[in-house]
């Protein structure tokens, strides 16, 4: 007999991916595959049911998963209510880096292992993050803008115009876990001196990359901060007036970790006073951005619409490792990124 897969999709990692990736891992196991697109990111995630960020209805969930045992999906809920209706899955694997289209406790209640893709846009974050430090260092936001305009502006060659160079400059940066870390190695190859804050972190993990320093002599030393620290009670909100009021004059503040770790507000303020020099962000407080919201005219500021972990690498990285556990759970093998993994136990 066949085992009966859902690949529910998105216009980022396809159906067709997740089932390419599914197949490679199974080997020779025969899979019924079935498909389901969700219209993520043309219409956004959000609530689904209890879960914060997910795309479809509950509804539609639970149809595409009769008779379902695996399902594979990148942002599809899997809420209480879809577990009580589909006693027939055994296996929910989300693309994400963390489970947040999923109530980890009514799954592991349920006898359903989660697993999800921790890593999978790592890099293209970290690449993602060194093009806006330098897209702000070198003033692109304005000048781009100007230019799109049709103004051609000698005075950005002026002294305190111009932009800084990485070669030699001081690049603070809070966090140092997959995507800080990367972020580091590429600016110690430019020349970058890197301070790192991250109470964490082992400090042989910094060897002959980075200097493990305090949240204060970060700020007072970096002519570039860039945050890199997860949401926690502890982080959130962590860079405020205070801090922002702490950093160099003339300094650079840079996010493409998450929108709650900052006071936009501070930093616009902070911009009109010339106390930064620029900043660049892929993430905010509220996503889409407002029309009114004050980043689209402040100075200095680069802002790309939450995409540094999309890219066609990353499609398919995050459709290969969710795969691969479900080969591992077909072959009654150990799964490696079980989110509940005490579901485990016994089995």
């Amino acid at each position: 007999m066949s085992t009966t897969v859902l690949a529910a999709g998105n216009h980022f990692i396809r159906p067709g991916l997740f089932a390419e990736a599914v197949r490679a891992a199974a080997g020779d196991t025969p899979l019924d595959i079935r498909e389901l697109r969700y219209d993520w990111p043309h219409t956004p995630f959000g609530p689904v049911g209890e879960v914060i960020e997910a795309s479809g209805t509950e509804d539609e969930m639970i149809e595409a998963l009769r008779g379902v045992e695996i399902c594979v999906t990148e942002h599809g809920p899997l809420t209480e209510r879809i577990l009580a209706h589909c006693p027939d899955l055994k296996l929910f694997c989300t693309s994400r880096g963390g489970p947040v289209n999923v109530n980890l406790a009514a799954a592991t209640r349920h006898g359903v292992p989660v697993c999800h893709a921790p890593g999978r846009n790592a890099t293209a974050t970290a690449e993602h993050t060194l093009t806006l430090m330098l897209a702000a260092a070198r003033g692109v936001g304005d000048t781009h803008t100007d230019l799109r305009r049709g103004v051609w502006r000698g005075d950005y060659y002026d002294y305190d115009r111009c932009g800084i160079e990485i070669d030699g400059a001081t690049v603070g940066l809070i966090g140092y876990g997959a995507i800080g870390s990367r972020v580091a190695k590429v600016l110690t190859a430019m020349g970058a001196h890197v301070l790192v804050h991250d109470p964490y972190v082992r400090p042989e993990a910094l060897a002959g990359v980075a200097e493990q320093v305090t949240l204060d002599e970060l700020l007072g030393r970096s002519r570039i901060v860039s945050l890199h620290a997860r949401v926690t009670d502890e982080t959130r909100g962590m860079i405020g007036r205070k801090q922002i009021a702490a950093m160099r004059r003339g300094a650079i503040l840079v996010n493409c970790a998450r929108g709650a770790l900052l006071d936009y507000d501070a930093v616009c303020d902070a911009l009109d006073a010339g106390q930064l020099a620029g900043a660049a962000f892929d993430v905010f407080p509220e996503e889409p951005l407002p029309a009114g919201s004050r980043l689209l005219t402040a100075p200095g500021v680069v802002l790309t619409p939450h995409i540094a972990g999309g890219s066609q690498e990353v499609a398919h990285k995050a459709a290969r490792i969710v795969a691969e556990e479900v080969g591992r759970h077909l072959r009654g093998e150990a799964l490696v990124h079980c989110a509940n993994p005490e579901v485990l136990q016994g089995s």
